[in-house]
């Protein structure tokens, strides 16, 4: 029947009120913490940046070659078979051995259970493919290999470029992949990306080595630039720490130089490695090395064993604050190339929210006129019904902080259409049921209730076609699939709550009168 019970009108208006609340923060400053959220707007809307990346795969495979350069040479050494000239070249591993022991070669690379191999049996799509010709061997990743490295190297380089751009403090950043070597960022209001460009540019590899000047150290050596470029140092390739042992890092003032450094406190292998290369190596240079430049090369004057130390390098506040987030965010597993970028101005934005607008407001205005003419007492309660949704709608976007982009208000737009469209099917079903029942209260009840499949099916299949856009689709595809789900379900609440209470309210004082509708 049409009548509603005290306790469901007290949840209906509560229910209204408090999203209507929540919506209406978009248009006031609320300091308060629940009432203080609000829509943010896409870079479409308000303007920002766009950077489109590339992760170069190069070093990593590089990396993984040299790793399995120096397994291959121990095992076999521990084997007793002698390998000759072994070289990376081209992303291939060469060697060549003598002809006795061939098979055996041959045969423990085969083997799925040997340790010579590591990918197998866990990742058999990481496979090393072995090629014999003669007395030369040549090892390299398989076609499924080098695209499972690329993955994981891609979700490592998204996960810390997020940890970085949240360090910024920008607004609701889209990230997203593109194919196994992208990377799309997306920054909305953020006019000026120099700074987040010079961030992710950066591979922030950290290292800490002794300089030396014993070109015949047994740990091999390096030459390297310092960081201005005008001076350059020897240092032994044994890494003392890294990165990876770092727990945190903030930029500080020092208080007897009066200059900005950057202090770091390490993990517990990291200060126990730390401690005891500072305690052997006093008066010895330490240099700090980031991407393979020289920061700084302090010379260790005691044993530092309390796992923090600072770098120090003629930093501004600025660079040192950099550094730090850099470094607290974790190197990224291969260095990043801009491919592509756009800045979209506020003002382009300013005048899509614009039309958007103006498309809203001219097509909710013509739906009011219609139904208003069509339905007299009844349009009237639907455009009430209306916008009480739209302010539903937009309170639960604003309680989730969505992202509201262009194709986001064509969401809202068609949310008002399929609103229309529900209040419709059960008006004409009413005029059906008045032919037949004289009882007003019977004929409208009986109109919600045969109108009810219609609606719900035409409206599950809408939310079915959703719910794939936003599986499917990205960035403002999705952004038009959210706001389109979260209509549907505000639809039916207001059409089957909030105008059948109106509904029957009026009804219900107009039971006697001999045409309603």
């Amino acid at each position: 029947m049409l009548y509603f019970s005290k306790l469901r009108i007290l949840f209906i208006s509560l229910f209204s009120f408090l999203f209507i609340l929540i919506a209406s923060s978009n248009l006031f400053k609320v300091d308060d913490g629940f009432f203080d959220k609000k829509i943010n707007l896409g870079l479409d809307l308000q303007g920002g940046s766009y950077l489109l990346l590339e992760i170069d795969n190069d070093p990593v495979i590089e990396q993984k070659l040299q790793n399995l350069t120096s397994t291959i040479r121990n095992y076999f050494k521990d084997k007793d078979i002698k390998i000759n000239n072994i070289k990376i070249d081209k992303q291939n591993i060469f060697f060549n051995v003598l002809d006795q022991n061939k098979k055996i070669i041959i045969e423990t690379f085969e083997d799925e259970n040997s340790d010579i191999n590591p990918y197998y049996p866990t990742f058999k799509s990481h496979q090393l493919i072995l090629e014999d010709t003669g007395l030369n061997f040549k090892v390299s990743f398989s076609k499924q290999g080098l695209i499972a490295l690329k993955t994981s190297s891609q979700d490592q380089a998204i996960e810390i470029v997020r940890r970085r751009i949240d360090e910024v403090g920008t607004n609701e950043p889209n990230i997203l992949k593109r194919g196994n070597n992208r990377i799309l960022v997306e920054l909305p209001g953020l006019d000026d990306p120099m700074r987040v460009k010079s961030l992710l540019g950066k591979t922030a590899n950290l290292t800490f080595r002794f300089v030396t000047n014993d070109n015949n150290d047994r740990f091999g050596v390096d030459k390297l630039k310092f960081e201005d470029g005008l001076d350059e140092a020897t240092v032994s390739k044994r890494i003392i720490i890294s990165g990876d042992n770092l727990l945190d890092a903030q930029p500080k003032m020092d208080a007897q130089t009066n200059q900005t450094i950057v202090s770091f406190s390490l993990d517990r292998v990291g200060a126990k490695r730390f401690g005891k290369a500072t305690s052997t190596g006093i008066g010895k240079q330490l240099a700090i090395i980031l991407d393979g430049k020289i920061i700084s090369a302090p010379v260790i004057r005691d044993t530092i064993a309390s796992g923090s130390g600072q770098i120090s390098g003629g930093f501004t506040f600025q660079s040192a604050t950099d550094l730090a987030l850099l470094l607290r965010s974790g190197a990224l597993p291969a260095p990043l190339n801009i491919i592509e970028e756009r800045t979209v101005g506020p003002d382009l934005g300013q005048d899509s929210i614009n039309a958007g607008m103006i498309a809203l407001a001219i097509g909710f205005l013509l739906v009011i006129i219609f139904m208003f003419v069509k339905y007299r007492i009844f349009g009237l309660i639907t455009n009430v019904t209306l916008i009480i949704n739209l302010f539903i709608l937009l309170g639960i976007l604003t309680l989730f902080e969505a992202t509201l982009t262009l194709p986001g208000i064509a969401g809202i737009i068609l949310t008002v259409g399929m609103a229309v469209d529900a209040n419709v099917l059960i008006f004409e079903r009413i005029k059906e049921e008045l032919k037949d029942e004289k009882n007003n209260i019977i004929a409208f009840d009986s109109g919600y209730t045969k109108s009810r499949t219609a609606i719900i099916d035409a409206n599950i299949t809408t939310l079915l076609a959703a719910i794939i856009l936003f599986f499917m689709g990205s960035g403002p595809v999705k952004g038009f699939s959210v706001t389109l789900g979260v209509g549907i379900f505000t639809t039916l609440f207001s059409v089957y709550f909030i105008a059948r209470l109106f509904t029957s309210i009026y009804v219900s004082k107009n039971r006697n009168k001999e045409k309603l509708i």
